[in-house]
């Protein structure tokens, strides 16, 4: 399964998950209030009589008609926007989908998604969705969306063309390898509840687990996941592979939630700002639902912000592998502030820093073994001319019951190996951890 930074999956619901951004929920009315009363005592008032004049000359002399609430919500975004890329002003519709995204829950169609060339590239359609059951299939790419070329769109664009009221319809226009002529799809939306933890068994006692983003019930997932996990191995799991890739961050008590399944002690993350209430340090209180076992985390440039939070904090407390390429190199906590037009305000408030007080802005988690994408090629024949082919050979002593056996992998994990070098990688350094483990007690 190819992955890289420019192509991350997203879901479609007709949705999106809005960025990677991290959002802290905190108290602090009183203390905002206090701020803004200072605020008002010291307001830049030659600045505000500058701002008034531009206001009052695009108002009367542009070339055409301009609402003030047009000025002033520009005014606004231009404000927040140019401070960082994760600060921004939200009006009260982005506002609501953002609060959407982050529960999971979407009106759309049930596809994931990348960008390519400029289109929607179809990935996977999920099963039990209106994109599952139309016939559209992985490979197929979005070209219109209403009759809309979506061509030099920017992805949040054209899954906001996707996005619409339940029971709703939408037009696709796909074009399909070997197909000459556009096929069209008419989708009716529904609510999709998409769920972010995915989970199965690679080999007997070796799990995998997959959190493709952090929202709000995601440390829930992963608990019962990791309990499904343990239920159908009909024992305590030998080794766990914890893939992060391509996952964009999300909502930070649910990184916490995740890392307090893997650890029982410990800090998980800190994060400092300007103002007391950004000072936090999170801890770890247990218990590991996988009582030690060995883990192997992946990550690569698309794990992003809680990814990160997640990999630095068992990576510093030494409870996992780190395996893949540097991750994104977000490092900062951006609070959501309700405002009272509806809207609300997302802003950079802190820092966060692994247990070992790392700051990983713009650095990204630098694996503890790295390992390039790529896919696994079998060599030559393995037909080599052993001792039970020769000719007058003696025959072993020992019962077959003595002999070591090899672990078994089944066909479904093996064909997943093959066509994803990094996992193989994990999985083969996960039993190797898991008999080094024996050996030792």
């Amino acid at each position: 399964m190819k992955k890289s930074v420019a192509r991350y999956a997203v879901i479609l619901l007709a949705g999106v998950f809005l960025g990677a951004g991290l959002t802290v929920e905190r108290a602090v009315q009183a203390e905002r209030a206090a701020h803004e009363r200072a605020t008002l005592a010291h307001l830049p008032l030659r600045e505000l009589r500058t701002f008034a004049e531009v206001y009052n000359i695009v108002k009367a002399e542009y070339v055409v008609p301009v609402s003030s609430h047009k000025l002033i919500d520009n005014a606004l975004r231009g404000m927040v926007d140019n401070l960082d890329p994760h600060s921004q002003y939200l009006d009260p519709r982005q506002y609501r989908h953002l609060t959407v995204d982050t529960t999971g829950r979407f009106g759309g169609v049930g596809l994931e998604v990348t960008e390519y060339k400029g289109f929607l590239k179809v990935v996977t359609p999920i099963q039990g969705t209106p994109g599952g059951r139309s016939g559209i299939r992985p490979g197929d790419l979005i070209v219109r969306i209403d009759g809309t070329f979506i061509q030099g769109l920017s992805l949040r664009k054209s899954v906001h063309l996707l996005r619409g009221r339940p029971g709703s319809t939408v037009v696709l226009t796909v074009l399909r390898k070997g197909v000459s002529r556009p096929l069209t799809f008419h989708l009716r939306r529904q609510i999709i509840k998409i769920h972010s933890v995915a989970s199965r068994l690679l080999a007997p006692g070796y799990g995998y687990l997959r959190i493709s983003e952090f929202q709000g019930a995601t440390g829930k997932g992963v608990t019962r996941a990791l309990q499904h996990l343990q239920a159908e191995n009909h024992a305590p799991l030998k080794g766990l592979v914890l893939d992060l890739r391509d996952n964009p961050g999300g909502v930070l008590n649910a990184a916490v939630a995740v890392c307090d399944d893997f650890l029982n002690h410990g800090i998980i993350v800190s994060t400092r700002g300007r103002i007391p209430s950004s000072d936090v340090v999170f801890h770890a209180h247990g218990p590991d639902l996988l009582h030690g076992a060995p883990m192997v985390v992946l990550v690569n440039g698309g794990s992003a912000s809680a990814a990160e939070i997640v990999a630095g904090a068992l990576q510093d407390n030494r409870r996992a592998i780190i395996m893949g390429t540097r991750t994104f190199g977000k490092g900062s906590v951006q609070t959501i502030m309700p405002m009272s037009n509806g809207g609300a305000l997302r802003l950079t408030t802190a820092r966060y820093f692994t247990p070992n007080g790392r700051s990983i802005q713009n650095l990204g988690i630098t694996p503890n073994i790295v390992v390039h994408e790529g896919k696994f090629v079998p060599s030559g024949s393995n037909d080599f001319l052993r001792e039970v082919d020769l000719p007058n050979h003696l025959s072993n002593p020992n019962p077959p019951k003595m002999q070591a056996k090899a672990a078994s992998v089944p066909p479904a994990t093996r064909k997943l190996l093959d066509d994803d070098y990094q996992l193989r990688q994990a999985f083969d350094l996960l039993r190797g951890l898991s008999v080094y483990r024996q050996f030792k007690g």
